[in-house]
């Protein structure tokens, strides 16, 4: 996912974004989807959604995803929400990670909001096995 080229990290970040949906999956969230917004916005290259049921479980899958992303190298660059853990947004530069409650979601449905983005086919099943 991190791979190193003349001395610079290179990385793979719909390689990243799938690992990130990946964990969220194992951790049992709900409508998990990766968006491919590299054609909509300049922000990003992949938001990450998806939903959980309470503030524990929306906790416990950030620290996932940043505990997995850290051994990779790569630093959370904004957190946002962890606290209240409604809407937690995890800024990773080039991904970007929404983990919703399911209210908030509903509320503010970036699934609608960035519906011209392209959703990427992922299969945790499949991904499992390849790694």
């Amino acid at each position: 996912m991190v791979k190193t080229l003349g001395g610079k990290n290179i990385i793979d970040t719909k390689k990243i974004a799938i690992e990130c949906a990946k964990i969220a999956d194992d951790m049992k969230a709900e409508d998990i989807c990766i968006l491919d917004v590299r054609g909509v916005t300049f922000i990003a290259e992949y938001f990450v959604i998806c939903s959980g049921f309470n503030e524990k479980q929306l906790q416990s899958i950030t620290n996932a995803i940043e505990t997995k992303l850290r051994s990779y190298g790569l630093k959370c660059k904004g957190l946002e929400g962890y606290t209240g853990a409604r809407w937690i947004l995890m800024d990773y530069g080039n991904i970007i990670v929404h983990l919703f409650d399911r209210e908030m979601r509903r509320f503010y449905d970036l699934d609608l909001l960035w519906g011209d983005a392209p959703r990427l086919e992922w299969n945790p099943s499949v991904i499992s096995k390849h790694q």
